[in-house]
């Protein structure tokens, strides 16, 4: 395909803006993209101002989900794994639900995000627990474990990192194991609908298992597809009875993959840190119902990798972290892969960066703690403004959230609130 025409099929596909909320992992659509505009394009000396602040989220690397008033993570507290439900005024405790054991390592806590639908919410922990709570009150309404009830496994020791994908009736998560690579159950009462028979080898590269990534939608080739990156590399599976349709191997790292991929008209693009590298995927029909993956173009590691701070695509371009742990700012062509500007930009931030964008800017979070707004132009690195989170005492990972003109920065067991409304008249 050539390049003007892959141009011309992601401004036919671009989706249009979703809700304020920020109901998931990632936002609306799973694409670190917030839809609100009136934000602040430049922020003053210290960075916005700080709406408020609370305490007693946990510990934990999970980023936040918020819906009407509420405000929805995951956290390690009183010896177990908790998901919890917070004021969205103030931060002040509504209700927390036990989900499991506690999970600790040298970086502490759960990873994955939960997912709010309607009156009800599902998160993953570190144990592979996935449960349903009603909204309102916390009150478990079924659960399931990856492990006990699906033969799962991950492809190394960090378990379970996945944010649950809720998909119309159906909640879709990755247990890893041989003859349940992804699942499918009913989202009101937990009861399977499908999981996937043993997957095909899909290369050397890579660990059996899932990954540390979470699952994103598709519909490529005229086929409504999950599409994940899993622990020997990228794979669809047709949503409507988890048939395998293809698989990519070459991205995958025998470490961790993690950043969720991209997906866009008929194109996949993914990248993993440890030395591996990135690869744009165009999703082709194959027979007649079948689809295939071409590999357009790979980039080796040193062009771009991205560990685990995520991608953003905003028009025809990537915005992200580069380097395995270093988080450069960087700038790529979607279409060829070409490098725009970046890569061995440093700023105040160091370590992983998570990356998300709104109303014409990135919001890059470092792993020092740093978070800094810049310009998404294709036109050079333009810095409008940063801060540093304060209290930071180890791995500053969790993902920002964006809703209702307010900025969330999770750290450990405190959570920021930052207003970056720009000001009315």
């Amino acid at each position: 395909m050539t390049r003007s025409l892959i141009a011309a099929a992601l401004v036919l596909s671009a989706a249009a803006a979703g809700a304020a909320d920020w109901p998931s992992w990632r936002g609306p659509n799973r694409d670190a993209r917030s839809p609100e505009t009136g934000l602040l394009g430049e922020w003053p000396q210290g960075g916005p101002p700080l709406a408020w602040k609370a305490a007693g989220l946990g510990g934990g690397l999970s980023s936040l989900a918020i819906v009407g008033d509420r405000i929805y993570t995951l956290g390690d507290k009183d010896g177990a794994q908790h998901l919890l439900a917070l004021n969205r005024a103030d931060g002040k405790p509504v209700w927390s639900t036990r989900v499991g054991p506690a999970w600790s390592d040298e970086y502490g806590g759960p990873r994955g995000t939960p997912t709010v639908d309607g009156d009800r919410v599902y998160a993953m922990g570190t144990e592979g627990d996935l449960v349903c709570v009603d909204a309102a009150t916390g009150k478990e309404r079924w659960r399931k474990n990856l492990e006990k009830d699906f033969g799962g496994r991950v492809m190394t020791i960090w378990k379970w990192s996945e944010s649950p994908l809720v998909d119309g009736d159906r909640v879709v998560f990755t247990p890893g194991g041989p003859w349940a690579a992804m699942a499918a159950v009913d989202k009101l009462t937990g009861k399977t609908l499908w999981q996937t028979e043993e997957l095909p080898h899909l290369g050397a590269n890579g660990r059996d298992g899932a990954g540390y990534s979470s699952i994103v939608v598709s519909n490529a080739a005229g086929v409504k597809q999950y599409v994940q990156l899993m622990g020997r590399g990228l794979v669809g599976i047709r949503a409507s009875d988890g048939k395998f349709l293809w698989g990519y191997n070459k991205v995958a790292n025998n470490v961790a993959n993690i950043s969720t991929p991209i997906v866009r008209a008929n194109f996949v693009f993914a990248s993993t840190g440890y030395q591996t590298g990135t690869v744009l995927l165009e999703l082709q029909k194959d027979g007649t119902d079948g689809v295939k993956a071409n590999e357009l173009y790979f980039l080796p590691s040193n062009t771009f990798q991205n560990h685990h701070g995520g991608m953003v695509l905003v028009g025809n371009h990537v915005y992200a972290g580069h380097g395995h742990n270093k988080g450069f700012p960087i700038c790529l062509d979607f279409v060829s892969g070409k490098v725009a500007w970046g890569g061995d930009i440093r700023n105040a931030g160091t370590g992983s960066a998570a990356v998300m964008y709104a109303d014409g800017r990135l919001y890059y979070r470092d792993q020092n703690g740093a978070v800094v707004l810049v310009e998404a132009t294709p036109e050079g690195y333009k810095e409008r403004g940063s801060f540093i989170i304060p209290e930071v005492k180890s791995f500053s990972w969790p993902h920002l959230a964006l809703a209702d003109g307010r900025l969330y920065v999770r750290e450990q067991d405190t959570l920021y609130v930052y207003d970056v409304r720009r000001a009315a008249g």
